[in-house]
């Protein structure tokens, strides 16, 4: 008897039908290893990319050569920002100690901020000023150099300004918000409880008291006084005191130079050139580590400036 044929009517389809299966299952793992060795070789290449971005490789042949240092003294003079007291200490020591080293320049751009801030950067450029005799700080002015700024830029051997520069603002303040009318007119009471007769101290939410007022004032004061003696110790018999100059008022980069707020004319290039003597300008100061970098730019610094002005609370002192 014949044996039945195939329903199809192609001897072996069973086979060969098998056999695509597997030859397409084998084709689609060889796909995927494929993109696989590709997306590795994408992820290799990316963490390449910003190994390169962040490490400096030239930086330990450069420091072998004679050059000026420089570091940045950016925005506001805060504990929580670029600027404060921890970056500006490390990098002006790594500045100062590196042997090929033989001058730093102190680039500023700042409104103020902290007097406390501006305080322990200045005693670090004084102490370091001493420890190394050899080596000269100048300060280089950009934009702004006011209040806690120029704090720190008395510290300095030199300053150097633009004619546009804006500088001074030899000052003290405090500021906050009184909101007492406005709940009046809401009709919200204000429960504190305080254990201290002056606990309560510039509260916002209730009315100032005037001897709170008065205080703060002595404490402002006080606070004026040390920053009109540290000027006055940096810049010695150059100043041409008047009784404006320890008022708050700012004055432009021709006028401070008039004044003895500031030497001479000059800018990063021109300073390390003709003045310290070395062209090649090396950047010692502090930098963002990848993860700052990427929150700075979704934005969430700015999140956390806000955050950080409301839970400080209402009142802060300020060289601003």
């Amino acid at each position: 008897m014949d044996s039945p044929q195939p329903t199809n009517g192609t001897p072996g389809w069973e086979r060969q039908t098998l056999e695509k299966l597997a030859f397409a299952a084998l084709e689609e793992q060889r796909s995927r290893r494929r993109w696989g060795v590709f997306f590795k070789f994408l992820g290799f290449a990316y963490l390449l990319v910003v190994l390169v971005a962040v490490v400096d490789w030239g930086a330990d042949v450069e420091h072998q050569e004679r050059h000026t240092a420089l570091v940045n003294l950016n925005g506001v003079i805060q504990s929580k920002g670029e600027a404060n007291g921890e970056n500006m200490i490390a990098a002006l020591n790594s500045a100062f100690e590196a042997k090929n080293s033989v001058g730093i320049i102190l680039r500023i751009n700042s409104p103020g901020g902290s007097p406390v801030q501006a305080g322990i950067i200045s005693d670090e450029i004084r102490r370091l000023r001493v420890k190394y005799p050899d080596k000269v700080l100048y300060a280089v002015v950009e934009d702004m150099c006011a209040s806690g700024g120029y704090f720190v830029a008395a510290a300095a051997d030199k300053i150097y300004v633009n004619k546009a520069s804006i500088v001074g603002s030899i000052g003290v303040l405090m500021d906050g918000f009184g909101f007492t009318g406005t709940m009046d007119k809401l009709g919200v009471e204000r429960r504190l409880l305080t254990a201290g007769d002056n606990k309560g101290f510039l509260d916002p939410f209730s009315p100032q008291a005037p001897q709170h007022k008065e205080h703060a004032q002595v404490l402002l004061n006080d606070i004026h006084k040390q920053f009109i003696e540290v000027v006055k110790a940096g810049r010695g018999k150059r100043l041409k005191e008047s009784p404006d100059m320890f008022s708050g008022l700012m004055w432009t980069g021709v006028q401070s130079v008039e004044l003895g707020l500031a030497d001479d004319f000059g800018s990063v290039d021109s300073v390390a050139r003709d003045i310290v003597k070395a062209e090649k300008v090396l950047d010692y100061s502090v930098k963002d580590n990848i993860a700052e970098r990427f929150a700075k730019r979704l934005g969430a610094s700015t999140f956390a400036g806000f955050w950080n002005g409301v839970s400080e609370g209402a009142h802060s002192v300020r060289l601003q």
